[in-house]
């Protein structure tokens, strides 16, 4: 990878002899609805981890066959799980994607890469043998908080020793592969099944122990077993699914809010931002962030929050201030202030100005690279504080004009259920709103 922090892929010769189609990776499947919560878990590479509400890849191509411009090359300026990216391979548009927290950019990296199976069945087996003869060490973890790895210094801890073991020497090997696709392929399979091999469970937007953590155990050879399953899965995949009508991708990694305006000219944009909730999704991905090493300190875990959109307030940060040209986000920023002394975060209001700060951001970013009636899908999500509704979509709507956008259509896709410390109840709206520029 590049020290500017972009990679590329280059496109195969004579690729068009052959490709695999959008109907048959989505397996003529039928959705009732193109929100977040369509299933598409279930389909091939959207295994590698497990994402509850995972974009939809059939809202990517509703969006490429409806936009008044011809998609040739899209923006994703919130990567995520790189639904939007592989979508567009097999649709046959060159996907731009771009992703701040570091295993997901790899995530959607190892999906989009094109590989040789054989090569990475002669890996699976490398690393397998290394294991095997493995010296066992935690040394690599010496810089983890104490409650990763069991020790006699805690009372809770997420991984047993055994298992942070075999961990660990699963790292190691992998570090020894020559190839970088095949090591960052392999670390994402790895990454998939920290959880599952854990004492802890992700539920809504929070990890927590396991009921009776303290008496399951995963067996070492069950790690192996689940590797290796893991493992010749996805390479039968990589396989299976390798002739995509494009092979191209640019993947940024990075701050979104100061990247998308380097991205270059884009035909459209489809994407699913972080929603005002409070919540710092950064959160989620904390054992695989520093398990597998990109976090090695407290300090780098502050610095990746800090580079995320202002949507939650888990640390303390200078929030931008509001936008103006919304009468909406004026009158609901004023709300939450009045009651600010009813809020279970006095920062709320702060964190509402500053999201739609960030949103106008990348959306101004996105207008800059969008060729003419270029147009944005997004899927955005409310948020409710002591009763007072965030109705984003709106506010959106009354932002884009000021950029140079059109609104073409607003359309709510689901009512979600507020967390309890929203309300609890079914009135939050998931919405797309598509932008299209004049």
């Amino acid at each position: 990878m590049s020290t500017t922090g972009i990679s590329w892929a280059v496109r195969p010769e004579n690729f068009d002899i052959l490709n695999v189609s959008f109907e048959s990776w989505t397996q003529n499947r039928e959705v009732l609805a193109l929100g977040t919560n369509a299933g598409a878990e279930k389909l091939p590479f959207q295994t590698w981890h497990h994402f509850k509400e995972a974009f939809t890849p059939e809202l990517v191509a509703k969006a490429a066959k409806g936009s008044k411009r011809d998609l040739l090359r899209c923006a994703d300026p919130f990567g995520g799980s790189g639904t939007t990216a592989l979508t567009c391979q097999f649709l046959g548009i060159e996907p731009v994607t771009i992703e701040v927290n570091p295993y997901l950019a790899d995530l959607i990296e190892a999906k989009l890469c094109s590989y040789n199976s054989d090569e990475l069945a002669q890996s699976l087996g490398r690393i397998v043998r290394a294991v095997h003869a493995a010296k066992s060490s935690l040394q690599r973890f010496a810089t983890l908080p104490p409650t990763f790895v069991e020790s006699n210094k805690t009372n809770r801890w997420i991984f047993n020793k055994p298992i942070a073991y075999k961990i660990a020497a699963y790292l190691d090997a992998i570090d020894s592969l020559s190839n970088p696709c095949h090591r960052r392929f392999f670390r994402i399979q790895l990454g998939g099944m920290l959880v599952y091999v854990s004492n802890t469970v992700v539920n809504g937007k929070g990890r927590r122990y396991r009921h009776n953590w303290d008496l399951r155990l995963v067996s070492p050879d069950e790690f192996d077993s689940l590797f290796c399953e893991r493992s010749q899965k996805a390479i039968v995949e990589a396989h299976s699914y390798r002739f995509r009508k494009e092979q191209k991708y640019e993947l940024i990694r990075g701050d979104c809010r100061t990247k998308t305006s380097i991205i270059g000219p884009i035909d459209g944009a489809i994407f699913s931002p972080p929603y005002p909730n409070s919540f710092d999704y950064t959160d989620v991905y904390n054992i695989e962030l520093w398990i597998l090493g990109y976090l090695s300190c407290l300090p780098d875990n502050r610095v990746l929050r800090e580079s995320t959109l202002c949507s939650h307030v888990q640390v303390k940060r200078e929030y931008p201030p509001p936008p103006t040209g919304s009468y909406r986000l004026t009158q609901v920023v004023k709300e939450l202030e009045e009651l600010r002394g009813k809020l279970w975060s006095p920062w709320i209001p702060e964190m509402i100005g500053g999201y739609f700060h960030d949103m106008k951001l990348v959306l101004e970013g996105l207008y800059t690279q969008l060729e003419p009636e270029g147009e944005t899908w997004a899927v955005v999500g409310d948020s409710q504080y002591a009763g007072i509704l965030v109705p984003t979509a709106d506010i959106l709507k009354e932002l884009a004009p000021a950029i140079g956008y059109n609104v073409v259509n607003i359309e709510s896709f689901r009512s979600m259920r507020a967390s309890a410390q929203q309300g609890g109840q079914k009135a939050l709206d998931e919405t797309l709103i598509v932008l299209r520029k004049r």
